[in-house]
This record gives structure tokens, C-alpha cells and sequence, in this order.
């Protein structure tokens, strides 16, 4: 499909999952896929909070009443991002996977390692916001590539996965294909600064692959159903040769695009089609009818 570039103003859909008949492994005798991307609830709700964060002391500085308004929605959205990985976690724990060893040390992350700090008004205090909105930038890229990739991962259908899961997983992945280019924006409004961007781009994606194969080894090793879980890096390739999960060649190619002078985030995933599955995801019809 080819990009809508038409303006979607950003709405949150109040969302609503029920989680009783989701099995631990929700890709069918597929641990490993399953894990990996159950990484996601324990990551997102610290992460989006912090996004939440930034941008409510971002507000001041934006001088674009209709990039303002799309900040105001983007942080909506991730609000309620938060809120719905978060409610999978007591689910996690009644199959018998307490995920807190691992979401302790993700909170640690966001709030200790990249929270606010006590620096002088000025320059050195403009500085760590303008960082942390370009590390953003840099994470809602990765965060848009994933979200075009599960809305078309067609691979996950076929092997009969939970279609709750699959639909919460699209309808985030569709919201973030809907407000991929806020963050970018944003950074380019108040810096935009090449440098600045290539630094936290590779301090963002050195973050994420370090946190995410924590939390897949957390997964396979403390999985009660499992002996001696192992999670490696050939399962994880071998999963993307297979569709059900992203390939390491796609991951790779999304790097230069990022870095090129170029960019911008339009190029990511396709908004019509994003849009359309938040028209057709029962839970996003659910909110719609107010009765999630």
C-alpha cells in the first residue's frame, strides 16, 4: 500500500482486553515467538509513561499550535499503550510467570537512568529534555517499523495464534503507524539537531536490543512449563526467515533509513492501513460503542 499523508488527528481509544483464555505460549507450541514478544508488556508500560512524561514538559516549548495538538494526542495514545500492556501482567502471573525481578529493573531504566535530573535552569536543563525527545524520536522509529510489521505478519494467523493477543498487538501497532512521525517532528521543531540524532539513535537502539534479549532469556528461563529454557539469537533469526517474527534483514535495513539526511517517518508503514484495522479491531470497536 502506498502512504496516506493526509493529517489523522490523534484520538485515544479507550481499550478494553480479556485475558482468560489467553494461553502462556499464544503462538501454538511456539514458546520462543511467544516470549519474545511478550517482552513487550513488561517494556512498553514504563517506557510510555516516561514518553508521557517528557512530552507534558515539552508542552511549553512548542511554538506549532497543529504540532501541539497532534503531542496532546500522541500522548493519549501512549497513555493508554501503557495501560493495556500493564493489565496483561496479572494475567502473566495467574499462568504462573511473575514478570517484577524483570519490570523492576525496566523502571529503573525510565526513571532512574533517563528520569529527571537536578540541573541548573538554562542550558544544561534544555539539554537532558532535548536529548530524552530525540531518544524518543529515535525509539518511535523502531516502534512504527514494529507496528507496520505485525499488520502484516500474516504468518502469526496461520499458526493459529491467540486472537486477542494479535489483536492487541495491531491495535497498537496500527496507532503507531497512525502518530509515527509526531516524535520525529517534534525533535526536528525544537532541534533537529544530525548529530544529536545519530548519537540517541544508537543509544535507543543499543537499549533496546540489550533490554529485549534480557527480557526474552527472563521469559524462557523462568517459564514453568519449560526445562532449561534457552532463548539465542539463531532462534530469533530463524523466526523472522519464518514471518512470525520481525527478520534481522528488515531490522537491519531500517537503520539507514533513519540515519539518512532524508528521513522522515511517512516512510514507515502505511496510515491507510493502519486506520483501517482500528476500524475493524474489536476492541477498538468496542471503545468506539463505549462498551470496553
Amino acid at each position: 500500500m502506498s502512504n496516506n499523508q493526509a493529517r489523522v488527528v490523534l484520538t485515544a481509544r479507550r481499550v478494553s482486553f480479556s485475558w482468560e483464555d489467553t494461553p502462556l505460549h499464544w503462538v501454538p507450541e511456539d514458546p520462543f515467538t511467544s516470549h519474545t514478544i511478550n517482552v513487550l508488556h513488561l517494556l512498553l508500560p514504563a517506557g510510555e509513561r516516561w514518553f508521557v512524561h517528557v512530552y507534558k514538559q515539552v508542552l511549553p516549548y512548542i511554538r506549532d499550535e497543529r504540532l501541539r495538538e497532534d503531542v496532546i494526542g500522541f500522548i493519549g495514545q501512549e497513555a493508554m499503550h501503557s495501560q493495556a500492556h500493564d493489565e496483561v501482567l496479572p494475567h502473566l502471573r495467574d499462568l504462573g510467570l511473575d514478570p517484577t525481578p524483570y519490570t523492576a529493573q525496566v523502571d529503573w531504566f525510565f526513571e532512574k537512568l533517563l528520569g529527571d535530573r537536578t540541573l541548573p535552569p538554562g542550558r544544561a536543563r534544555r539539554w537532558w529534555l532535548m536529548e530524552r525527545v530525540a531518544l524518543i524520536a529515535a525509539i518511535e522509529h523502531y516502534t512504527a517499523f514494529l507496528g507496520d510489521w505485525v499488520l502484516n505478519a500474516d504468518e502469526l494467523d496461520r499458526r493459529g495464534a491467540d486472537p486477542t493477543m494479535l489483536d492487541l498487538l495491531r491495535w497498537h501497532g496500527a496507532e503507531e503507524v497512525e502518530h509515527r512521525s509526531v516524535a520525529y517532528e517534534l525533535f526536528m521543531h525544537l532541534d533537529g539537531d544530525y548529530r544529536r540524532r545519530v548519537r540517541t539513535w544508537a543509544a535507543a537502539f543499543s537499549a533496546l536490543v540489550f533490554l529485549w534479549q534480557r527480557g526474552t532469556r527472563f521469559f524462557m528461563e523462568n517459564d514453568p512449563t519449560l526445562v532449561a529454557g534457552r532463548a539465542t539469537f539463531r532462534d530469533f533469526h530463524r523466526r523472522g526467515q519464518e514471518g512470525v517474527l520481525p527478520s534481522t534483514g528488515a531490522m537491519l535495513r531500517s537503520i539507514p533509513r533513519y540515519l539518512g539526511r532524508t528521513y522522515h517517518p511517512s516512510q514507515e508503514g502505511c496510515a491507510a492501513q493502519a486506520v483501517a484495522y482500528l476500524a475493524a479491531s474489536p476492541a477498538a470497536i468496542a471503545a468506539e460503542k463505549g462498551v470496553a
